[in-house]
């Protein structure tokens, strides 16, 4: 009994890792199949025939939509049914992607908090943040 009365809350927060750990990875995995479908999106939609090249800003509406494809999985602006919970439409960034002019980039940052919360508080100091950053970029070649 007393053994297992030591090793209970070393096992408890070895397993509170391990869960945590999981569902940083889905989320992750979640973000990545976000930016994904938004980079398909936009690809076939920015090419402009005419000038042979990339064009964003001649659909006044392609980035927003592009934006909300990869926050809701729609190109129409919803609330609360985001992909990963706590995405905004202000994490995702749409460009061209820097050094060509036929391919797009979609870039989502998004922070990932535990469920513990998001910092430790300090006995000695300051606390201890604890979101870890997940960036996912995907670039794709403009039909």
């Amino acid at each position: 009994m007393v053994e297992f009365a030591i090793t209970l809350p070393l096992l408890l927060l070895l397993l509170l890792v391990i869960g945590e750990f999981g569902r940083m990875l889905y989320q992750y995995n979640s973000l990545l199949q976000a930016s994904r479908d938004a980079g398909r999106f936009v690809a076939g939609k920015a090419w402009n025939r005419t000038l042979g090249r990339v064009d964003l800003t001649s659909d006044q509406q392609l980035v927003p939509k592009t934006k909300n494809i990869a926050v809701y999985g729609v190109p129409t602006a919803q609330t609360g049914n985001e992909v990963v919970a706590g995405l905004k439409t202000s994490d995702v960034t749409v460009i061209t992607a820097p050094g060509t002019t036929d391919h797009v980039q979609v870039s989502i940052a998004f922070t990932f908090v535990p469920v513990i919360g998001s910092k430790i508080p300090g006995f000695f100091g300051s606390s201890t943040p604890l979101g870890i950053s997940l960036m996912s970029t995907v670039v794709m070649r403009a039909l």
